[in-house]
């Protein structure tokens, strides 16, 4: 039928899929087929039939390269062999270590292997033992293996740690020259209880100028973020680590950072009562929130106080109060700051913007990096502050750098798919909301339908079906605007220490203010990277781009897939606390709502301990449970009991499988409580009415009696989709 290349994804199950590099269909792969390959590795692979979806499946023509990463495991003695059991179930196969090569690693421990033979139809991959990272059971383990896991650079290079160690400790007289003094200005930085690194200040004071026509009356708003740019250079060893990391990534417990801690948690951390630099944006916002005029400099400045978000709340909610009393030279500046803020959420409000209502958790670990306890995360007005006032200078970024046409990299976030925008308008229509999205659905749109559920019980389970309809942001030199914010243009500027994005929109910020352009120059770093799974779409049709369009775009496609990867690694380790927490609490009852129905059965997150699992269709009844794709519910065909987003339920913790990161509950309950469940969700008992669609998805039948377990969202995961970053 047909030939191409792409990358293999395996499947715990045995079977896989060819990832093609055109962007085309995943291609699938039996079992048969993936003795020969491991996960990762670029195969050529022809299309031999497609079943009768019209799915390709394919054979393996040619492995096109190997993957060189490390795999990671646990060291086991089976049958007289020695074998190392892969981390990441995807691999498929075990692999056979020689007894000389076991680097005297003991059983059991969690070990990183080189493969030294590849596997093949006749036989199984073998490897060595490269590094022995200690006990399953070790504090951080978990972190160990993630980084190793996602291939996540975690050491910096001796060259780069020797250029950081060879900046100065303090701000020079060198390097204030240029600059506007702000050091007398009271600016300060906002962040949580357990941040170490500082990257914006904030400061605000109300202005009233011009006349007749041309009068403003509001604030003058000054955010001013480390100017990162300063210390580390395009080319330099410092750069090349930045560039690929591409992003911090943040664990529990941990940060795997993007620069260096003499960077990032000194000269470019906006330490108080420390001469810092920075480059502001310094704006003039109107009192209906519209930015009127801004402007952008590099600057000399001085954090007047480390603030807390808690700490700021409590002096907005009270400025009689102790937090206020301590900190009663800086109330003034707040309260201007609380007065510009509710003036943006205004315009955000008129602009249409999607605020959805979700619940994000914190995990608060003990000394051994054991969960203590899992708490909801409360956005408070100091939150929303300086979210605001960041997403205005990121706006006013966008603005600077289109106006001059200059390329750079912008934050896209598109709208829903007409396929997506197809389901969640059918999901409404069940659901009984008589709420109907127009072909290319607004930002306004679907924050009317999230105003509109307020109240009901499923309102959370509603938002996250919104937020799952839209596409994930990524960075890109194409400007199509931001629809989740409601912004024709948006950037990222605000966090250089933590985002690869950032510096770069500063270098071209500072060449423009100098009259000047900013060259990305073509190296190894910056050619497009292979894809990634979860990562961003295919390149965009069109004209054929300048070398310098092509280069940002590469640039953005691997930002986009490093952030990505950094989410993986992230969840990976929060799935693998989780899991362990949860050993502890086996055999207990929980009450809890359904988040989430598959044909497998139901997603339920507990009330107490925020925490996902799944309770599979052979736990629901001796009966058969048809799953409605549309209305997204399991329906009893005997009882007519439904299972919908939302539905109240109390399970008990029957099985954790830390390997798996699967978490699986038993539904506890009897026969009065299904006729009373079903009554709740306005079902009566008897047969269901069959449901139009696909025979083997919309309308399938799944016996409660067995079925095979499947994944949620793809291999190796069982995690439901998150909010799409701004």
């Amino acid at each position: 039928m047909g030939e191409l290349e792409g990358r293999v994804e395996g499947h715990r199950d045995g079977h896989g899929f060819v990832v093609p590099d055109d962007g085309s269909p995943p291609v699938y792969l039996a079992p048969q087929e993936m003795r020969t390959v491991l996960h990762r590795d670029r195969v050529r692979v022809r299309i031999v039939r497609l079943d009768r979806k019209g799915r390709p499946e394919g054979r393996v023509l040619d492995i096109v390269e190997r993957r060189k990463a490390p795999i990671i495991g646990r060291l086991l003695y089976e049958g007289g062999h020695w074998i190392v059991a892969p981390e990441d179930r995807r691999y498929g196969q075990d692999i056979l270590i020689p007894k000389n090569a076991t680097a005297s690693a003991a059983v059991g421990q969690v070990v990183s292997v080189e493969l030294t033979e590849p596997p093949s139809l006749h036989a199984q991959p073998v490897g060595r033992v490269a590094e022995v990272l200690g006990e399953i059971d070790d504090p951080g383990m978990e972190v160990e293996i993630a980084v190793r896991k996602y291939e996540v650079p975690h050491h910096f290079s001796a060259e780069a740690l020797a250029q950081a160690a060879a900046l100065p400790a303090h701000v020079r007289a060198v390097d204030r020259r240029r600059r506007i003094d702000l050091t007398d200005v009271p600016l300060v930085t906002i962040d949580g209880e357990d941040a170490r690194d500082f990257d914006d200040a904030v400061y605000a004071e109300p202005y009233h100028g011009g006349k007749g026509k041309n009068a403003l009356s509001g604030w003058r708003l000054v955010v001013a973020i480390a100017d990162v740019s300063h210390y580390v250079k395009p080319g330099e060893a410092l750069d090349r680590d930045a560039y690929e990391r591409a992003t911090s990534v943040y664990f529990p417990r941990r940060v795997v950072p993007m620069l260096p801690e003499k960077l990032s948690n000194g000269l470019c951390s906006l330490n108080p009562d420390e001469d810092r630099l920075a480059m502001v944006c310094d704006m003039l916002v109107h009192e209906d929130g519209s930015v009127r005029a801004y402007q952008f400099y590099p600057a000399l400045m001085r954090s007047h106080a480390r603030l807390t978000y808690t700490e700021v709340a409590s002096v907005l909610a009270n400025t009689r109060g102790p937090e206020a009393a301590r900190r009663v030279e800086l109330v003034p500046h707040l309260l201007h700051l609380h007065e510009v803020y509710r003036a943006l959420l205004g315009q955000r409000s008129r602009r249409g913007a999607v605020d959805f209502e979700t619940t994000e958790t914190k995990i608060v670990c003990d000394e051994d990096g054991r969960i203590e306890k899992i708490v909801p995360l409360v956005r408070t007005e100091a939150h929303r502050l300086i979210e605001e006032a960041m997403l205005a200078a990121n706006v006013c970024a966008a603005d600077f750098v289109a106006r001059a046409e200059h390329p750079s990299l912008y934050r896209v976030h598109e709208g829903p798919t007409p396929q997506k925008r197809l389901a969640l308008q059918n999901h409404l229509k069940a659901l009984g909301l008589g709420l109907h999205l127009s072909d290319e659905p607004t930002p306004g749109e679907l924050q009317a339908i999230a105003q509109s559920v307020q109240g009901r019980p499923d309102a959370m389970q509603i938002h996250a079906l919104l937020l799952r309809s839209m596409q994930q942001a990524v960075y890109t030199a194409a400007n199509v605007g931001h629809f989740g914010l409601a912004y024709d243009a948006y950037t990222h500027f605000t966090s250089p220490i933590r985002r690869y994005p950032d510096l770069l929109v500063h270098r071209v910020v500072k060449a423009l203010l100098g009259g000047r352009r900013y060259r990305l120059v073509p190296s190894e770093l910056t050619r497009a990277p292979e894809p990634h799974r979860g990562g961003p779409a295919a390149p965009r049709q069109g004209k054929p781009a300048s070398p310098q369009t092509a280069l940002w775009e590469a640039a953005g496609a691997h930002c986009s897939a490093n952030e990505r990867r950094a989410d993986e690694a992230s969840r990976d380790v929060q799935a693998w606390l989780k899991c362990r927490f949860m050993r502890e609490h086996l055999g207990e009852e929980y009450d809890g709502s359904v988040s989430a129905v598959t044909a497998f059965g139901l997603f339920v997150t507990l009330d107490a301990l925020y925490v996902d699992g799944l309770v599979h269709v052979s736990e629901l009844g001796r009966e058969y449970f048809r799953f409605d794709e549309t209305r997204q519910e399991l329906r009893g065909e005997r009882t007519g009991v439904r299972y919908a987003i939302g539905t109240r339920v109390r399970v008990q913790v029957s099985r954790v499988d830390l390997d798996g990161r699967k978490i699986d509950f038993r539904m506890v309950r009897d026969g009065a409580d299904d006729a009373l469940l079903a009554r709740g969700r306005g079902a009566s008992p008897g047969p269901a009415e069959p449901t139009p669609g696909d025979g083997r998805r919309n309308g399938r039948a799944t016996k409660a009696a067995g079925g095979e377990r499947k994944r949620a969202s793809g291999p190796g995961k069982r995690t439901k989709p998150g909010a799409p970053r701004r």
